[in-house]
């Protein structure tokens, strides 16, 4: 095994980028373009930290954790495309792990020989307006509640209210909202195969976001992260944010198959769309290179008319 090869061992995202740039291509054999190289690399990071949170390694995981890895918040609502990018980027993986020692088996070859892409994937979930209106006055200040509720308030008014991803508002800094300003907008930096964009906050998620920055500053939570569950500042999970948006998509009397912030984003989208915004600034606004998810999400207020 050659000192690259081990890197796989040590430090996998390394290893997996260096092997990206120099050797993965697709089933023509031709190399990968430079925007599905940063997409492959974020989506083989996602599923490396769910390895990370199962105590296992790119060496070692099996078919269950591929498994269990469409269980989590943000992976449970992945379309069947979704799920076949994901599994044909494990099939080039594992096979290529066998290949120099690293793995013995590939868990994700039956897998994807099993699956099938899409003739035409599921509508995407979002909250019809009347929900969404529940969900605006759900997440306003509510006299008592306590800093936890507040911030929960806060997260889920930051979603509805600007279209973030889970990533993007997992991360977002103390710096980067600012809802006092005029106009009140989030600040979002560049990250993967995303450019650096400014959101304008929705006037409903003005409130409460204003109440959390004054009362994020009296907490002892370390560091600058605009939500933190601990006083180490760590960023919220996955799982954790999940359970807070779903909570609060309970609160409110809706149900669907996902329930994840994906459903806030899509109703963001939706709302826009229904306001007359063009799909080109939509899809911007989204941190999208296509306008491909505004389409989709367009096609179910076409459908109603």
């Amino acid at each position: 095994m050659t000192p690259v090869d081990s890197l796989w061992f040590t430090n996998p995202t390394l290893a997996y980028a260096d092997w990206q740039h120099c050797e993965a291509a697709g089933a023509d054999r031709r190399p990968f373009a430079a925007r599905s190289i940063i997409q492959h690399q974020a989506m083989f990071e996602h599923f490396r930290r769910h390895l990370l949170d199962a105590d296992t390694t790119v060496a070692t995981f099996g078919p269950d954790h591929i498994d269990s890895f469409w269980q989590a918040p943000e992976a449970r609502g992945y379309s069947t495309a979704t799920r076949m990018r994901y599994l044909k980027l494990l099939d080039r993986l594992c096979r290529h792990l066998v290949a120099i020692g690293v793995r013995k088996s590939n868990p994700a070859g039956q897998l994807v020989r099993d699956g099938h892409w899409p003739k035409a994937e599921p509508d995407p979930i979002y909250l019809p307006e009347d929900a969404d209106a529940r969900l605006q006055a759900w997440v306003q200040p509510h006299a008592g509640d306590d800093p936890a509720a507040l911030r929960n308030r806060a997260i889920v008014a930051l979603f509805l209210g600007t279209g973030v991803t889970a990533l993007e508002g997992r991360t977002a800094r103390r710096e980067d909202l600012q809802p006092d300003a005029a106009p009140p907008y989030l600040h979002v930096p560049a990250h993967g195969a995303r450019d650096t964009r400014t959101i304008h906050l929705a006037a409903f998620a003005v409130p409460i976001l204003t109440e959390w920055c004054v009362r994020r500053q009296t907490l002892p939570i370390v560091g600058d992260l605009v939500f933190s569950l601990q006083a180490s500042g760590e960023p919220i999970t996955d799982m954790s944010l999940g359970k807070i948006v779903r909570a609060a998509l309970v609160a409110i009397d809706f149900e669907a198959q996902d329930m994840s912030p994906r459903v806030l984003r899509n109703t963001y989208c939706r709302r826009l769309l229904l306001a007359g915004r063009n799909r080109d600034e939509v899809s911007q606004l989204l941190g999208l290179a296509s306008t491909r998810t505004c389409d989709r999400i367009r096609a179910t207020i076409d459908a109603q008319l």
